[in-house]
């Protein structure tokens, strides 16, 4: 075998292991086939739902009353917070967490909330 072409078969060699390389791990089919998600169903659990509630909630300004945990259902009371202008609290609004055969339901709140919390989720409410 001549060198030019033990060259050439290990050029041939390296260029397949680097394709093999750069290929996404998903179209290996080795990786995760979503975030939070397995065979359509959504990971998101009520709880975890709540927590990211509140965190948007305090991060648009509004205080968080308190939290009602039911069994089936998780009840958030929030109201709009003084933001520095002295002109006190709003009144007290509900938001109900609650799943609803494999997700996670927001009833009560607002579309501008609700956004905001299934982009911190990572799922459509």
């Amino acid at each position: 075998m001549s060198h030019m072409t033990r060259s050439f078969e290990l050029g041939t060699a390296l260029l397949v292991l680097v394709a093999l390389g750069s290929t996404p791990v998903w179209a290996q089919g080795r990786g995760d086939k979503g975030k939070g998600h397995e065979d359509g169903k959504s990971k998101v659990t009520v709880e975890v739902a709540v927590t990211a509630a509140k965190d948007v909630l305090l991060k648009q300004g509004f205080e968080v009353v308190r939290v009602e945990a039911n069994p089936d259902h998780h009840i958030i009371y929030y109201r709009a917070g003084n933001q520095g202008r002295g002109k006190g609290h709003g009144p007290p609004v509900r938001m109900i967490v609650r799943r609803v055969d494999d997700r996670v339901v927001l009833e009560e709140a607002p579309d501008g909330l609700r956004l905001e919390i299934g982009v911190k989720l990572g799922i459509k409410l």
